[in-house]
């Protein structure tokens, strides 16, 4: 396990103070994450443009350990392993794992992100638990000046998307 949040991590100095100091991923554990979250990672630390921590939030009962196994076997089956970046990513790489309703999933998130003040959040969970997390988020204190994404469909219809856009 690498520094938590804000703590010890290089700072490109041509970034604006608006720039992200944690990558929080919900959905660590499946599919997006094991297709495309994981190569894509690897891919932005080797190029230098990924180097703050990375924290894979899911409720999946596993340990970190578990989820560097995960990451590996997605590099293997996605393009491959480059050594130098996956021990980057490894030791960047930080899970909470929980119930993305239980607000001690929260409060674990938010001793994790430690010192960072503006994390990236990206979702990729189902549509339907976007609300339920960004509340979350919010009642922990992890929302503050922070980004969220949210993968696609935005909702399952007009009413739905403005709904959750209200939410948000």
């Amino acid at each position: 396990s690498g520094p938590r949040a804000g703590e010890g991590w290089r700072r490109d100095p041509h970034m604006t103070t608006n720039a992200s100091d944690a990558f929080v991923f919900f959905g660590a554990t499946g599919d997006l994450a094991h297709k495309k979250i994981f190569p894509a990672l690897q891919a932005l630390i080797r190029t230098g443009d990924l180097d703050m921590p990375i924290i894979g939030m899911a409720r999946a009962g596993w340990t970190l350990e578990r989820l560097r196994d995960r990451a590996r076997d997605s590099l293997e089956r996605n393009g491959g392993v480059d050594g130098e970046a996956f021990a980057r990513l490894s030791a960047q790489l930080q899970y909470v794992d929980g119930d993305y309703a239980d607000p001690a999933t929260y409060r674990r998130l938010k001793h994790t992100l430690g010192a960072a003040t503006r994390p990236l959040h990206y979702m990729a969970i189902p549509p339907s638990m976007f609300g339920t997390a960004v509340q979350g988020l919010a009642s922990a204190g992890c929302a503050s000046d922070a980004r969220i994404i949210v993968e696609k469909p935005f909702g399952r219809d007009l009413a739905s998307a403005q709904a959750l856009n209200r939410t948000l």
